[in-house]
């Protein structure tokens, strides 16, 4: 059974000409803060192709320092929501990226595994909620049949945040000597400049909700808020307890933790499979991972609008997570340089396309506070997975010698992701008989 398509765009010419008035307000700006987030949990991929060798951290430190950035981010989450749903998108976002900004910057001073843990416990801390945030923020101001479309439209600077590590990575870690500093520092140092400027910009030029912008006229923020999502907008007197135990959000959850466990399990690791599977420089190294992240920026946009053309979500999902599986699977077997960069290249291309119409999930369990507190839950769940993905391919790494042992066994998180959005399209479509038994908390009015 195929979900019935809703129009693209609205008819109304002022509820078209103020939805426009937010995405080039709002999005590209919102943009810029992900891709500076995943910019400065990721850069540690290319700084580690030196820092790693100078400081004597063996594969299991690196994979264990890479993923405890995740654990203080999960459990902050739900907090980090409730928090701005009281004081405000503008100023809470905004103390995000300035602290995560300066946590990042202190990574120069790293020197033994201890601090090195410690730095990116914190730095997790810092940036706990943004994400999230941003999200349940988004869902204020865009209707529900718009929601893969504005999620692949700032979710999109994550593969370009490849492309501009990879293209600016070279030269930073180039740049080894200078005022006595050595290359992997530089990168440190440089890239976290950017979180605290936008989050500046952030608390300059970000409006709370649709009624405190005044860049929109009185008609179009009554047709904002008239044909926003209504789920998003914030309440203060729901029980977070129905979320918590909602058996959707504990499934799209492990689905999340699969996701991103391979996601980072691959993105902590890339450089290095690819030096070692092509025996390039790093500039190099960098120029191929731009490509494929700028090439995935692409397929990432086809399938948002894809999603919310055909008003189908499932089936633009699972066989997005099986290309991701085959991809890790080619990793694993590879025996020459090309099938390893065909495997990668399947995994980023294919792993991108899918994120739209997945988040989109999310706006269909809960109202109010509640979605704010859903969303959370499911990122809290999701992002451990940040935490085992590297951690395990350290430790695989250090046991069999490579990392393909690792990579293939990436596949199989994929596959159960796979079922499991199957199942959910299943409760989504059966009668109400066959969804009460699974929990009470199903006869949710919202599904």
């Amino acid at each position: 059974m195929t979900e019935p398509a809703t129009p693209a765009s609205p008819p109304d010419p002022i509820a078209a000409s103020a939805l426009r008035k937010a995405s080039w307000r709002l999005i590209p700006l919102i943009a810029l803060g992900y891709g500076t987030a995943y910019m400065d949990r990721l850069n540690l991929s290319f700084a580690a192709l030196q820092m790693n060798r100078d400081l004597h951290f063996s594969a299991t430190v690196y994979g264990f320092g890479a993923g405890l950035f995740f654990l203080p981010y999960a459990v902050c989450e739900i907090p980090s929501n409730l928090l701005l749903c009281r004081f405000g998108a503008r100023r809470w976002l905004a103390r995000i990226m300035i602290t995560w900004g300066f946590v990042a910057m202190a990574m120069i001073f790293v020197r033994t595994p201890l601090e090195f843990y410690a730095a990116r416990f914190f730095l997790g801390m810092a940036e706990a909620g943004f994400f999230p945030g941003v999200l349940f923020y988004l869902m204020q101001w865009f209707p529900p049949h718009l929601h893969a479309r504005t999620v692949t439209r700032f979710y999109v600077a994550y593969p370009l945040a490849t492309v501009f590590m990879g293209s600016i990575a070279g030269a930073l870690l180039n740049l080894q000597g200078r005022l006595h500093l050595a290359g992997w520092q530089w990168l440190f140092l440089v890239e976290a400049l950017p979180a605290i400027l936008l989050g500046l910009l952030f608390l300059r030029l970000l409006p709370d909700s649709p009624a405190d912008a005044h860049w929109l006229t009185e008609p179009e923020r009554q047709s904002i808020l008239a044909g926003a999502d209504h789920n998003a907008v914030p309440t203060h007197n729901a029980s977070i307890l129905p979320v918590l135990r909602d058996p959707r959000v504990l499934l799209l959850g492990v689905v999340g933790f699969s996701v991103l466990a391979c996601n980072y399990a691959l993105s902590f690791s890339a450089p290095a499979i690819v030096q070692k599977a092509t025996g390039l420089g790093v500039t190099r190294v960098g120029f191929i991972l731009a490509l494929l992240g700028l090439l995935s920026a692409g397929t990432m946009m086809l399938g948002g609008a894809h999603s919310d053309r055909t008003g189908e979500r499932h089936w633009n999902i699972i066989p997005y997570f099986l290309l991701t599986a085959a991809g890790f699977l080619v990793c694993g077997l590879s025996a020459t340089p090309a099938a390893m960069i065909a495997g990668i290249a399947t995994i980023m291309l294919s792993s991108t396309t899918f994120q739209g119409p997945f988040l989109s999930l999310l706006s269909t369990f809960f109202s109010g506070k509640n979605l704010a507190v859903c969303i959370a839950a499911f990122n809290a769940i999701s992002i451990l997975g940040g935490f085992v993905g590297p951690y395990w391919m350290g430790i695989a790494k250090d046991l069999t010698g490579n990392d393909q042992r690792g990579l293939f066994t990436m596949a199989f998180p994929m596959l159960l992701s796979a079922a499991i959005i199957l199942y959910l399209r299943h409760l989504a479509h059966a009668p109400a008989p066959a969804i009460l038994p699974i929990a009470s908390a199903l006869d949710s009015p919202n599904l």
